[in-house]
């Protein structure tokens, strides 16, 4: 809610509603106690509580009703807490891609603001993330395949993990081996070794 979000919405109780409604929108129907609070929809939301119209989805999260439950449902959510802020990244993003088996237990967010919630679901990098190193997903941001394989290049997976990651990759069609390999070469020493190892077994 850039822009918005840094002032409490002006108009009537019907447009400051339109607004929320909107906002949630952006990430399938849910947001926060800190967007109600933004927006001055503290009597309609509690009015829409007590009716089933908006639901709690955890603390300080709440979601419209008419938005059915989804696989991705976590992904958005969390999308709606930082404000779409955040992109999902490292071994979530390939998980998202269909690329490599890391099955990562945690979810994993870059994000560039926002205060972190109480959870230890979440594993958070601080960092911003330019245009082409990411695309949407509907309700939230992910990393690109080729950001995503260069990210896990620099993380501590083996090399027999990230050689799987960018095989799925290329063969599956959603990334370039020239990419790869000329994005690869701008990381640190270590991290542009393990990609040119893992293109080598490609």
């Amino acid at each position: 809610m850039t822009g918005e979000a840094e002032r409490r919405v002006a108009g009537t109780a019907d447009h400051r509603w339109r607004v929320l409604r909107r906002l949630a929108g952006r990430h399938a129907g849910f947001f926060t106690t800190r967007q109600v609070l933004r927006t001055g929809c503290e009597s309609q939301v509690r009015a829409a509580l007590g009716d089933g119209s908006v639901t709690r989805a955890g603390v300080g999260m709440m979601r419209l009703a008419q938005w059915r439950a989804g696989p991705l449902d976590e992904y958005a959510m969390w999308a709606a807490w930082f404000d779409g802020a955040a992109a999902v990244s490292y071994q979530s993003a390939a998980e998202l891609h269909g690329i490599g088996r890391l099955r990562p237990r945690f979810l994993h967010l870059s994000v560039s603001a926002g205060r972190p919630p109480v959870t230890p679901r979440l594993v958070l990098t601080r960092r911003k993330l330019g245009g082409p190193d990411v695309e949407s997903a509907g309700p939230f941001l992910v990393t690109t395949p080729v950001r995503t394989v260069l990210d896990l290049a620099e993380t501590e997976i083996s090399q027999s993990a990230l050689d799987e990651v960018v095989a799925d990759a290329v063969a599956i069609h959603r990334s370039d081996i020239d990419e790869i390999w000329w994005e690869g070469q701008q990381l640190a020493p270590r991290a542009a070794t393990r990609v040119r190892r893992a293109l080598n077994a490609v």
